[in-house]
């Protein structure tokens, strides 16, 4: 009879434990256990005494007005526009700076920061920490900086409208989104442009750039020292350069789409290890650029109507280049090395000037392509040679110089080139340079 209330005794102990554990979890928890509330903010009032009221884990909605204020977010709060209000810096330091994790801002019309480079004034500034911030469905414009993130991990900035400071001279300018020391990003579905780069990443690893379209900027994508990460979707057009990645390893670049930029579509300097595939780059000063990478793969890319289809440079060597459209560029390769570099090796590539045949109708054709041949020479250094291109005097040259090797210099060769283009709709991407 005893065991009966030494049971009782020590089912209500453990009750007592799990009850008084519950209720230290719930005073110490970020809101007390608290409901969270709602603050509304109407034109003529401050949205900084609202944050200053508002708890952690509160909501703050703003209705459609203008207000001219400067906004330091130190806790977690939902901040919401409704129906776009605008929130002006008044040209002068940061619009909103952020202090804290587990901010999300949407709906806002955020505009005139200051035009500090040192101070790097922006519409929103990220301080480290800030993790699992989200900037969604917001309009930021003339502000020197869009967004900048500093240190902090699994941000989210996602279908915002992001424009410059129009007015200044491009170097003048910040960027729209720049992105340091972070891990776990998500930059989707923004449009950018007017600003120095479009999306300046540094030392930034884990992430995802997805169906950002950015155009009239210098670098749509300026991007180093950060690995793993995807690109994917992006469209960058009418800019100096498209897609800059250097300095990198481990990279997806995927679906992509670089055109009529005014120098490169595709940059690949210093880079290992990464996939490239499925790109269009159209219309370019240079479709791709390619400086001192290795061991990547290069492959079902559309290389069309650009000055230079690829340029290769600096030791770029153990690459894999497959199935590849290389139409119509005014130079289809201007490869600089002492060795031959060997291209398609499994599947070979499609080059629209390859002159050779295919007698056996496999879809091979039966002699290599060469890039370098003494053509491409004298047409490097005599444009005015293209206007010979097809002559008899300039065709009897190049036979010459296959059969006498002393007049070659080292080239890409591709030793099953393609008859046909693998992508059937490469003609849509003809005429995209710049006006």
């Amino acid at each position: 009879m005893r065991t009966l209330p030494i049971l009782m005794g020590w089912r209500y102990r453990r009750w007592t434990l799990q009850h008084a554990a519950s209720l230290f979890f719930a005073l110490t928890a970020p809101w007390g256990g608290a409901q969270a509330a709602e603050h509304v903010v109407r034109p003529g009032e401050s949205i900084a005494a609202a944050v200053q009221r508002a708890q952690p884990g509160d909501s703050i909605k703003i209705e459609r007005g203008y207000y001219r204020e400067h906004i330091v977010i130190d806790k977690r709060l939902a901040v919401i526009g409704l129906d776009r209000p605008t929130v002006s810096g008044d040209n002068q330091g940061d619009v909103i700076r952020l202090k804290a994790a587990d901010i999300s801002i949407e709906g806002l019309i955020i505009r005139d920061s200051g035009t500090d480079l040192t101070e790097q004034n922006a519409g929103i500034y990220v301080e480290p920490g800030c993790d699992r911030l989200v900037v969604r469905n917001t309009v930021l414009v003339y502000n020197l900086f869009g967004v900048w993130v500093n240190n902090a991990r699994d941000v989210v900035v996602s279908d915002n409208l992001i424009a410059g400071k129009r007015d200044l001279a491009s170097a003048q300018r910040g960027n729209g989104i720049q992105l340091y020391n972070s891990i776990g990003a998500r930059i989707t579905g923004n449009q950018i442009s007017f600003v120095r780069d479009g999306i300046y990443v540094d030392v930034s690893h884990q992430a995802l750039f997805r169906n950002n379209k950015i155009h009239h900027v210098r670098y749509g994508t300026h991007y180093m020292n950060s690995h793993h990460n995807v690109w994917e979707g992006n469209e960058s057009y009418r800019n100096r350069g498209g897609l800059a990645l250097m300095e990198v390893r481990n990279q997806i670049v995927r679906n992509n789409r670089a055109w009529g930029n005014t120098d490169h579509g595709i940059m690949l300097r210093t880079i290992q290890d990464s996939v490239v595939e499925n790109n269009v780059v159209a219309g370019n000063a240079r479709g791709f650029f390619i400086y001192d990478a290795e061991y990547n793969v290069l492959k079902n890319n559309l290389v069309i109507g650009n000055r230079v289809g690829v340029h290769v440079w600096a030791g770029s060597i153990h690459n894999d280049v497959e199935a590849n459209d290389f139409i119509q560029n005014r130079e289809q390769i201007r490869y600089v090395a002492s060795r031959d570099e060997e291209w398609g090796k499994q599947m070979g590539n499609y080059w629209s000037n390859y002159a050779g045949w295919d007698v056996d109708n496999d879809g091979i054709g039966d002699v290599p392509f060469e890039a370098n041949d003494v053509r491409d020479r004298l047409t490097w250094k005599h444009p005015l040679v293209k206007l010979l291109l097809h002559s008899p005097a300039v065709e009897t040259l190049a036979i010459i110089a296959r059969q006498f090797p002393l007049l070659r210099s080292p080239s890409v060769i591709d030793k099953h080139p393609r008859m046909r283009p693998f992508n059937a709709r490469w003609s849509n991407w003809l005429g995209q340079q710049r006006h």
